[in-house]
């Protein structure tokens, strides 16, 4: 791949997830302090991406890979996301700012598929290379929350302005990226195609439906860390709580680094199990810390993001990959964000909004948040046994799975 290729794709995926990373991170603490929205109301916000998530697939294969270059899809979308951003940013009713958030997202979650396809598009070997443009996306998540901390801006729309006028550079900014024609143009696509039937046979596999059924219910405890961690953290009173928790992200590239190590020396299920343990660790940091002598407990809690995030959701990627051949390949990938992105957060959205909401209290923080953290953490810890048995269960009965051999 020539250099200014991987600069024009670099530059794409920084401002990609620096657009996401400026506003989602705080939204829980704007919406909650600001505009004085419950945290059933902050729940559902958070949902909406779970929807536009659930949405995305069917927009992917009845439109873009079929009449549209890529690069200007994007440019649609990321200006008119541009403008519903906006509009959000002057809402100060719920209805009408969950309304604009749910068209925003409807523009946004197509677009991360779609920058990863025009990356690959122009690499020989998307296995090497893509990692090291994609890595510019988490760079940019990180800029994101360090703009935001050091400007302290978390309780204000300006994030919502930064990132919407962010959104707009990155529409034009497309029309400036490799042409990237539709891969399927002149191809009739039926609606097995478009929601991915043909991968339902990977459930025929019992290591897989354990995988798939994990993956989803992991993700509704995994919506308390996402949706409420900021608004968490603020309520404690910890300084540019926003730039703190982007030392997840910085986490999430080492780990990354020194993931084939362990692939060696763990193999994939037992690394699923680990991503999984971290969790419920992550949580009891979280229930226990606090920004005097347990400040400590805080950070440990935000820098397990890097375990929490590669060693469960990008194994779990690279298992899927594996598993399901090169025919199924992308529908087995689309199946799999449909139930975690999609359904298991959406979930997550509503039932985290709920305990957030039940745990108010009169005191000087107001809410319980040593008893909220314990859900998610014994909801975690659940899953993780149930995941662990099942599989015992499978070894016992000498069920053959070479992709999740150790």
């Amino acid at each position: 791949m020539k250099l200014k290729v991987r600069f024009q794709l670099s530059s794409m995926m920084f401002l990609q997830y620096f657009i996401w990373g400026a506003w989602s991170v705080t939204m829980s603490t704007y919406l909650g302090k600001t505009l004085g929205f419950s945290d059933v109301q902050i729940g559902m916000a958070y949902g909406a991406g779970a929807i536009a998530a659930m949405i995305s697939p069917f927009f992917m294969g009845m439109i873009a890979d079929r009449f549209f270059a890529s690069e200007r899809v994007l440019f649609v979308l990321h200006l008119v996301g541009a403008v519903f951003l906006y509009l959000a940013a002057d809402a100060t009713l719920f209805d009408d700012f969950y309304l604009l958030l749910l068209a925003y997202t409807i523009c946004y979650m197509p677009t991360i598929a779609l920058t990863n396809s025009i990356s690959m598009n122009q690499m020989k070997d998307p296995g090497k290379e893509f990692p090291g443009v994609r890595v510019l996306g988490t760079i940019g998540w990180i800029a994101a929350g360090w703009t935001v901390g050091l400007l302290n801006i978390e309780h204000q729309a300006t994030t919502f302005y930064i990132a919407s006028g962010v959104s707009a550079l990155m529409g034009f900014y497309c029309l400036l990226l490799p042409h990237t024609p539709p891969k399927d143009k002149g191809k009739k696509v039926g609606i097995k195609e478009v929601i991915g039937w043909d991968a339902i046979s990977l459930f025929k596999s019992f290591s897989f439906s354990v995988f798939f059924i994990a993956s989803m219910l992991i993700c509704i405890p995994l919506s308390f860390y996402y949706n409420f961690t900021n608004a968490f953290l603020n309520e404690l009173g910890m300084e540019n709580a926003a730039g703190n928790m982007s030392w997840g992200q910085v986490s999430e590239i080492l780990f990354m680094l020194v993931m084939p190590f362990f692939f060696i020396r763990l193999g994939v299920k037992k690394m699923l199990m680990v991503g999984m343990f971290a969790w419920v660790a992550r949580y009891i940091m979280f229930s226990y810390g606090n920004i005097d002598e347990g400040i400590w407990m805080l950070f440990v809690g935000i820098v397990l993001h890097g375990v929490c995030y590669d060693f469960f959701f990008v194994t779990g990627q690279i298992y899927v990959d594996k598993k399901a051949g090169e025919n199924v390949k992308n529908a087995a990938q689309g199946l799999i964000a449909f139930a975690t992105y999609g359904v298991g957060m959406f979930i997550g959205a509503y039932i985290s909004g709920q305990v957030v909401e039940y745990y108010k209290t009169e005191g000087t923080v107001p809410h319980d948040w040593s008893t909220i953290w314990m859900v998610p953490a014994m909801a975690s810890g659940i899953i993780l046994i149930l995941f662990t048995m099942l599989f015992h269960e499978k070894k016992k009965q000498k069920e053959e799975e070479p992709a999740m051999a150790n």
